[in-house]
């Protein structure tokens, strides 16, 4: 950074071409300015809206531009107010950068003729800007995106003590402290990831992965072992099944269909459905259909460009959903098994090449230049209508409702009940009522003929129940929209246009515009990057089982949560899928982390063992697998009545075993009884006995002992 003064230089003693206006009449009508920023001392006006200011301001600035160099090029003007000098500011990126940095200055005093000139571009700390929108017209094309940044860092208070954020590196030790940063002009906590822009594991450290010398003789690799019989829909196609893809009257093509399992199943259920397969069906044509599986194929494909070609061909017989599905997530990739290329060669001579979540991610949507929507570990849904797309990632958090029941008995709704059911039912789905282009389809016209409005028809509803249901429904829905709109930052955010019309209809219903409902799910957002706000949260949540770092719930009431909460594990679901096997979630307060967990036998044992876990670090997208299945003593879960809600199949008996087993003592010390040695000694010490969902007093154990247990329990039984 350098400072030059110029005092005799050619340019400056050139007569001013007009008279000089008096300093406090040049503040006077900076402070009225409509345009620009202005401070104590000054007033900054961006260069585009210098002919929207004031005619003696004009003037008055035209009089200092005379006196730069030729072909100077700057992005705001600074008026100051204690002595008549006008200052040309030059920030290159202003338009690019949230927060550009100031490269170069010129100063003119008008009354001295003096020329003060700064360079800033090698400064490793120049100033920086702020509130880029108050610099600019109204009219201004990025206007709107400057001020929705400021309005989230006004929430945040990261424009408080405006002193210490003035320069670049103070700006950067601000966000950093709050684990913050910025993108696109708008802000996004740390845990933010970019699948897109992430470089896969496979790719970044080539030394480390065993690659095959050259030699004319490669390994014979025997794909169509890879087949296997089965005697059930493959989990990728039966995820297609439940989220309604499949129905009767669907085409599907199975892409590498293998046996051809899938194709029977479905076809029983009315799909239309063919196939064809290399080795099993090679002379089968390759159809177009609505919904095209590629289940498991691309990751048997050991010569990469083949396995490139594949995915294009299937999403080129695509008309709305390709299904792929790849192999992810072996917890030990050498056991038994040669290092091959980018996969293995396993004992049965066919390849596997096994993708870690992300990176397959990245690799699908890289190569059809989409953004594939994550269902399970390792199985995506890639749509061809984006607004398909986004209604059906909506739709995977649209918690369930239940519509309120008739507390009164009131004749208009009896008279008419049959009537009003499909409009009870319409907003029990969408938490508001129907627009007038949705009143056919829902069969809601008979009501509209009938009362002369829809909301005439709700009144009478609201006559025979509870209004607070209905507002609680509503509630619940901006919860689901909230959730949904803060997921979608990670990616592109869709465009209002983009949305298909229900969902356009419900954000304009239950928020009012599509910027406050962007705003709100910004805000929650920025709060996750938080991890103490989120800790906060978990320890005032009414659902899950409290632990000193966790909190665990059951994914049946992962609904009920508080929408913060949602977002939390949404994050791990939006980059993985959840696992269908899981049945908990354990929310991480210490790291930022989503642990899912197996409890298979969750529903008829007391206390089930842990099967499996799958533990989602947020930070870097690390997903790491443990397998409790063959181990002599896995973790256990107790106290099952915490995990769920009162209305879970049995919440009464696993609350009533709880409470029977704090009574004998056996929850004192929870740290003893993590695992199933642990618990069986507790059980014996206390000479207690499991008999389905109660406990009975061993009888073989010392009459003294059990004697003392028993007044011990009484005594608890008074507390």
């Amino acid at each position: 950074m350098f400072l030059i003064y110029c005092n005799g230089c050619t340019a400056m003693q050139k007569p001013l071409s007009s008279p000089l206006s008096p300093l406090e009449e040049v503040m006077a009508r900076c402070l009225a300015s409509p345009q620009g920023k202005c401070l104590p001392n000054a007033l900054y006006v961006h260069q585009s809206a210098l002919e929207k200011l004031d005619g003696v301001l004009q003037a008055y600035e035209q009089i200092g531009r005379c006196y730069l160099p030729k072909g100077y090029s700057f992005t705001l003007v600074k008026f100051h107010f204690d002595q008549p000098l006008i200052s040309y500011l030059d920030y290159p990126q202003f338009v690019q950068e949230a927060h550009p940095s100031l490269q170069t200055s010129f100063q003119v005093n008008l009354q001295t003729r003096q020329l003060g000139y700064r360079d800033y571009s090698d400064s490793p700390n120049p100033p920086i800007l702020h509130r880029k929108e108050t610099f600019v017209a109204d009219d201004y094309p990025h206007r709107s995106d400057f001020a929705h940044l400021t309005q989230q860092q006004a929430v945040m208070g990261l424009l408080d003590e405006s002193r210490t954020i003035g320069t670049r590196l103070g700006w950067e030790s601000r966000l950093a402290a709050l684990r913050l940063e910025i993108h696109n002009h708008a802000l996004a906590c740390k845990l933010e990831f970019s699948l897109e822009n992430r470089t896969p594991k496979s790719t970044r450290s080539p030394a480390k992965r065993t690659q095959p010398a050259k030699s004319p003789a490669l390994p014979k690799i025997d794909r169509h072992k890879a087949a296997l019989p089965r005697k059930a829909l493959s989990k990728p196609v039966r995820l297609a099944l439940e989220a309604n893809l499949l129905k009767a009257e669907t085409t599907l093509f199975d892409y590498g269909c293998g046996y051809g399992t899938d194709i029977e199943f479905v076809q029983q259920q009315g799909v239309v459905a063919q196939g064809w397969d290399p080795y099993y069906q090679p002379d089968s044509p390759h159809c177009a259909a609505e919904v095209v599986n590629l289940g498991y194929v691309i990751n048997v494909i050991e010569d990469p460009a083949e396995r490139r070609q594949a995915l294009i061909q299937a999403w080129e017989l695509t008309q709305q959903v390709l299904i792929v599905a790849a192999q992810v997530l072996i917890s030990d990739r050498t056991r038994g098994l040669m290092a091959y290329g980018d996969g293995i060669i396993t004992s049965r001579n066919t390849f596997q090449k096994y993708y870690e979540q992300e990176e397959l991610k990245a690799y699908i949507d890289q190569v059809l230049a989409v953004d594939a929507v994550p269902v399970a570990l390792g199985i995506y849904f890639v749509f061809r209508d984006r607004l398909q797309a986004e209604s059906f990632r909506a739709s995977r958090f649209r918690s369930r409702a239940t519509t309120p029941r008739i507390n009164l008995r009131v004749k208009r709704f009896e008279d008419y009940k049959a009537l009003l059911q499909p409009l009870m039912a319409f907003y029990t789905e969408r938490g508001r009522l129907p627009t007038s282009t949705e009143i056919e389809t829902y069969g809601c016209a008979p009501l509209q003929e009938e009362f002369g409005s829809l909301k005439r028809a709700f009144n009478v509803i609201l006559q025979a129940t509870a209004a607070g249901e209905w507002e609680a429904i509503a509630e619940k829905r901006r919860q689901d929209l909230l959730v949904y709109l803060a997921l979608s930052h990670f990616g592109q955010r869709p465009k209002l246009r983009q949305l298909a019309a229900p969902l356009q209809a419900d954000i304009k219903g239950l928020f009012g515009t599509y910027q406050q409902a962007c705003t709100a799910a910004d805000l929650m957002l920025m709060s996750l990057g938080q991890l103490e706000i989120v800790a906060e949260h978990g320890r005032q949540s009414l659902v899950g089982q409290q632990r000193p770092s966790s909190l665990w719930v059951h994914v049946s009431a992962l609904d009920s949560l508080k929408p913060l909460l949602r977002l939390y594990e949404g994050c791990a679901a939006r980059t993985i899928g959840r696992p269908n096997e899981a049945n908990l979630v354990k929310f991480h307060f210490r790291a930022p982390k989503i642990t899912y967990l197996s409890f298979p036998t969750f529903d008829s044992e007391p206390h089930p063992a842990l099967h499996t876990s799958l533990q989602v670090d947020l930070r870097d997208l690390q997903v790491r697998y443990g397998d409790y299945s063959q181990a002599d003593n896995p973790p256990l879960l107790h106290q099952k009545e915490q995990v769920i809600l009162p209305s879970y199949p049995n919440y009464n008996k696993f609350a009533k075993l709880s409470q029977q087993a704090r009574q004998w003592g056996l929850f004192d010390d929870l740290a003893a009884i993590y695992d199933r040695q642990g618990w069986l000694k507790c059980l014996a010490d206390h000479c207690a006995i499991l008999q389905g969902t109660r406990l009975i007093r061993d009888k073989t154990c010392d009459p003294y002992k059990l004697r003392l247990l028993k007044a011990q329990t009484r005594q608890r039984q008074k507390i």
